[in-house]
């Protein structure tokens, strides 16, 4: 490679192209969006159990901390599931509304969770820990992942 004057008189190996600066912190937003996809399949399972079948779970809908049938609860995590995959692919491609709306909508995962964990224990402790790992992600490291050109 041919060494190129610059213009302070001294050699550099070729024209230098700068990048914008992307540290490797990035990569905890691409793993709270993938981590927000699966999160949003997790309610989504959540509520389709509780619509098809609302008698799988471990207690009565009047055991529940919201006192509310089940097949409510399903629909509240079908619709939850669905928006956390939009927003998981928002947060993907760098989109700051989406950043605002997955902290907000992880938030309010971790509550409707706790209000369900009478329900289904393990499986509402597994997505409310879930949801405190995508907040940290997004909270600590958000600005570090670039919108999509």
């Amino acid at each position: 490679m041919a060494n190129t004057p610059n213009t302070a008189g001294g050699d550099f190996p070729g024209p230098v192209a700068r990048p914008e600066h992307v540290t490797g912190w990035a990569g905890w937003i691409a793993f709270a969006g993938i981590m927000l996809i699966l999160l949003g399949l997790f309610h989504a399972v959540e509520g389709l159990v509780a619509v098809v079948n609302p008698g799988y779970y471990l207690i009565t809908a009047s055991g529940l901390v919201v006192n509310v049938d089940y097949v409510v609860w399903g629909w509240v995590h079908l619709a939850l599931g669905i928006l956390a995959v939009v927003v998981g692919i928002g947060l993907l491609t760098g989109n700051t509304v989406a950043r605002v709306v997955g902290v907000v909508l992880a938030a309010i995962s971790a509550l409707v969770n706790l209000g369900f964990v009478n329900a289904y224990p393990a499986w509402s402790a597994l997505v409310i820990a879930l949801d405190v790992v995508i907040i940290y992600a997004i909270v600590a490291h958000g600005r570090e992942m670039k919108p999509a050109r």
